[in-house]
């Protein structure tokens, strides 16, 4: 007896055992001395089963159906936004782009009148030599006095 209500119990406990697996390890429980977990664990759940009402009554509530033309109305308008933000969001990456371009275009601008500026000031170059010729006229003339 204590092997069959081993074995039962076992496969209780895995959740593997029948109604009528249940029902017998019941019983052989209440008939077995000790088991006094698994005697108090189907006592309470007979006290359960007791208080349990017969009669469940669900209260009656409206059932709401959704129209199918609101539906198709949500479903137009969620559309139009949708694309609506997709196309300023295409409008805004566009516009940086552009933008993007001018700068580069003005920095290249910048670069090619700054050449310019330098090829035209090569000739004053030559003027900083000017005044080298009376700096060593100057020292040679202290030197020899």
């Amino acid at each position: 007896m204590k092997t069959r209500i081993e074995e039962l119990l076992e496969k209780y406990w895995e959740a593997e055992t029948s109604q009528s697996e249940e029902k017998e390890l019941r019983k052989l429980i209440r008939e077995a001395e000790g088991y006094g977990q698994e005697k108090a664990l189907f006592k309470g759940l007979d006290l359960f089963k007791s208080e349990e009402p017969k009669i469940l009554r669900v209260p009656k509530t409206k059932t709401r159906r959704l129209n199918p033309a609101w539906l198709s109305w949500a479903a137009s308008i969620t559309i139009l936004i949708g694309s609506f933000w997709g196309w300023r969001v295409y409008e805004q990456k566009q516009a940086e782009q552009r933008a993007f371009e001018e700068v580069i275009q003005a920095f290249g601008l910048i670069q090619s009148n700054l050449s310019k500026a330098k090829d035209q000031l090569a000739p004053l170059n030559d003027l900083k030599y000017l005044n080298t010729t009376n700096q060593l006229f100057q020292l040679d003339q202290n030197s020899n006095q």
